[in-house]
């Protein structure tokens, strides 16, 4: 049995696509879309950059969906390769839409759309320099907790954003609170790495992109996937739209767990994971999770032509 996955934040460089871009008109067609829908050329952000416009997280989360949605579609429409036992779509993040928009739940140019505004509030819900993200090496999740619960409330929030594997955490708050975990963990010999990241995401401080996010998600048509999702908020599958919406909101606020949907999709009989998108960090993290199953990413030519 395979799942598909979808990358997230992180996966992005200037040039992603380019081969694609220009060797297959599906996906330039794909781009011109993506560029009509918002209004700007995020195309060019996507192939000439520059960094820092394409690192924005407005700019960063509809561009690795136009990436994924043209990988996905090239490999469907251009290759005609029918990627057979599929029982599971998941994605990290931002990832997600792009899983939804492939099982046929989510049309592109609301996901675009819905995306583009996503980073859009996301980046406004802290101002500047209050938040920060930790990236935690070599520590198990329940010790990281106990850790957390020692840091002083008044030094602000910190959670765990992202539960990747068994060896990196990913956390999120006030920039006290984080340096101060980054502090403990620091004498304690563990390993950790401040984020390149413009906002904490995926903690309670993102509560007023959540509420803003909720009108939008809520005001846009989803159907009932055509293969399960494996959904970030719960790592369960879900198949019914209106709990696809919810998630999606409660997402913005929540920790990704994703060790724990690799865990769940691997307990389902998944022994085969396509990371379809830029670059090769969830097929990484998936070796890392458990490493008798088999992973790799797909995103050039030559990767999508091994798939036949």
């Amino acid at each position: 049995m395979k799942a598909l996955l979808f990358p997230g934040q992180g996966s992005q460089f200037v040039g992603m696509g380019k081969d694609l871009y220009d060797n297959f008109n599906i996906v330039k067609k794909i781009f011109k879309q993506a560029d009509d829908k918002l209004n700007f050329k995020l195309s060019k952000i996507i192939l000439e950059g520059p960094d820092n416009e394409l690192k924005l997280t407005k700019n960063t989360q509809p561009a690795i969906l136009t990436i994924s949605h043209s990988i996905y579609k090239l490999i469907k429409e251009e290759f005609n390769i029918e990627i057979k036992d599929i029982k599971f779509f998941a994605g990290h993040s931002l990832g997600e839409y792009s899983a939804l928009v492939s099982s046929e739940a989510l049309n592109f140019l609301d996901s675009i759309y819905l995306l583009h505004e996503r980073g859009k509030h996301m980046q406004e819900a802290v101002p500047e320099g209050t938040g920060a993200m930790l990236a935690v090496m070599g520590l198990k999740i329940n010790d990281l907790e106990k850790l957390i619960l020692k840091i002083d409330n008044n030094l602000g929030i910190c959670e765990i954003a992202n539960d990747n594997s068994e060896n990196q955490i990913i956390l999120s708050g006030h920039t006290k609170a984080i340096n101060e975990i980054s502090r403990i963990l620091k004498s304690m010999k563990k390993r950790s790495i401040l984020l390149p990241v413009s906002a904490p995401f995926h903690c309670s401080l993102m509560k007023h992109a959540s509420e803003k996010m909720e009108i939008k998600i809520k005001n846009t048509t989803f159907k009932n996937p055509k293969t399960s999702l494996v959904a970030n908020v719960t790592a369960r599958e879900v198949n019914n739209s209106d709990e696809i919406k919810n998630l999606l909101i409660k997402q913005i606020v929540s920790k990704v767990r994703w060790r724990e949907s690799i865990l769940y999709m691997i307990d389902k009989g998944v022994n085969d994971f396509i990371e379809i998108g830029p670059g090769k960090v969830l097929s990484s993290l998936v070796k890392r999770i458990n490493d008798k199953v088999s992973s790799k990413s797909i995103n050039t030519i030559q990767e999508i032509k091994s798939l036949k």
